[in-house]
């Protein structure tokens, strides 16, 4: 398993606008789909690492923390 998500891809005129289903908030669009879906990489990388800040910055500070890989 690896950091794979799933892109759920629509065009709208010349539009192709996307959105990630694991990923609430996580969006992206462009002229073409490949552009849009680099746009919802970007947008996943943000999100996630948005939370991964606002989650750290709300522990108390006698916990321990350890890395977990997943993939």
């Amino acid at each position: 398993m690896r950091n794979e998500f799933t892109a759920i891809v629509e065009q709208d005129g010349p539009w192709f606008i996307a959105y990630c289903a694991e990923v609430p908030g996580a969006n992206g669009q462009g002229r073409t789909r490949e552009e849009c879906l680099a746009n919802l990489k970007e947008a996943i990388a943000l999100v996630l690492e948005h939370k991964r800040e606002d989650s750290l910055r709300s522990m108390p500070t006698d916990v321990k923390q350890e890395l977990v890989v997943v993939g």
